[in-house]
């Protein structure tokens, strides 16, 4: 069976590694060198001293090119643990955007009245736009976006995903 055969999957990884210059790039270059895709990227310090950040990447292959990157990932230097939240059980993941939409009149209406079915908030108004803030699940963001086009979308702003294991254990 040929790569292009396979079912492809999307997974959420959650890399811990040392805080120091230099990994991302060594995790980005893994990634292109290899021709995988990532669709999100967010990293943050997540220790109290600043030596440990975590990683998360959202990607897409099949099941075996995961398992690659995995098994890729965790031999690198600076890498703690690799954990395919996907795979490990249920998880939380959640998205910030800010999203610019312009317009008068029924356009303004209307992009009010979704931002309050979201449960968008405005964080910047004028006369002629606001800049509202979503956060939410990723497919939660899109179909706010897609709304918004209809109404004024003038611009958008994503963090990527962030994510976690549930239940009182770490990953």
């Amino acid at each position: 069976m040929h790569i292009k055969d396979e079912a492809v999957e999307r997974h959420v990884l959650a890399v811990t590694v040392d805080n120091e210059a230099g990994i991302l790039a060594k995790i980005t270059g893994l990634f292109t060198a290899r021709g995988y895709n990532i669709d999100s990227l967010t990293v943050a310090d997540i220790s109290e001293d600043h030596a440990v950040s975590r990683i998360t990447i959202v990607t897409n292959g099949p099941p075996r090119v995961i398992d690659q990157i995995e098994a890729q990932l965790d031999r690198l230097v600076p890498v703690h643990g690799v954990v395919d939240l996907t795979e490990a059980g249920p998880h939380v993941q959640r998205e910030l955007a800010l999203v610019k939409v312009a317009g008068k009149g029924e356009n303004r209406i209307e992009a009010m009245r979704l931002a309050d079915v979201y449960r968008a908030r405005v964080v910047d108004a004028s006369t002629e736009s606001f800049v509202f803030e979503i956060t939410g699940a990723p497919d939660k963001i899109e179909t706010f976006v897609a709304l918004m086009r209809e109404v004024g979308l003038v611009e958008v702003g994503r963090t990527g995903v962030v994510a976690i294991s549930r239940g009182p254990d770490a990953a």
